[in-house]
């Protein structure tokens, strides 16, 4: 599920979300990513445009809020993509989770986060690339990340880790975050792409875990 901010002029003249200059861009980041529109829900956090493209005010994203978690209710979607700073302070909020400054939030783009129910991954909006078409190779890699959580990892059901947490040996944040999360960035997915052995109790950043030692 896409979490953008607020419909902008086009798309609240069309009832469409990303039918705009944004949703060319949104469009282009996809096909990079493998994925088409119909593989996501999107919506918006503040369901009506705001005046002049501002800011949300907090009374009115707490406004829409109910609407947003109804939505969240019946998608049960895999993954939360909050797009920009409201998006992401609001999803992580839900869920207790301390939100990066606007300052920081540059940091948090493309790192997946496990809320203890849901994968979150805050993304920059593409609208980005309209003010800083520079930034499109960082922005085109973080996007990727939307291909790689719509699979599985290929070695999961041979892992050892499946077995370590299948047998309750394991946190599930850890199947979450990289075996059906963003597999690219596991050590032992690396590992075995490129032949190389590894112990079975290695964890996916690499640490080795004795307890999951047989």
């Amino acid at each position: 599920m896409l979490i953008a901010q607020a419909p902008g002029e086009q798309e609240d003249e069309q009832g469409r979300m990303f039918v705009g200059p944004s949703g060319r861009v949104l469009d282009e980041l996809l096909q990079a990513a493998g994925l088409k529109r119909s593989a996501l829900y999107l919506t918006n956090l503040v369901k009506c445009r705001l005046p002049r493209n501002r800011r949300p005010r907090l009374d009115e994203v707490q406004a829409c809020g109910e609407h947003l978690e109804r939505e969240i209710e019946l998608v049960r979607p895999r993954a939360l993509i909050p797009l920009g700073y409201h998006a992401t302070r609001y999803v992580l909020g839900r869920a207790g989770i301390p939100a990066p400054s606007r300052r920081e939030f540059h940091r948090a783009c493309g790192r997946l986060i496990w809320t203890g129910t849901l994968k979150v991954l805050p993304l920059p909006h593409p609208a980005l690339l309209l003010r800083r078409p520079e930034l499109r190779p960082e922005v085109t890699a973080q996007y990727r990340i939307l291909g790689t959580l719509a699979v599985d990892c290929r070695w999961y059901p041979v892992c050892p880790m499946r077995r370590a947490y299948e047998a309750g040996m394991l946190e599930r944040r850890w199947v979450e975050l990289y075996c059906w999360g963003n597999w690219r960035e596991c050590r032992r997915y690396q590992m075995e792409e490129r032949g190389e052995p590894h112990p079975d109790w290695m964890l996916p950043d690499g640490s080795l875990e004795e307890s999951l030692r047989r």
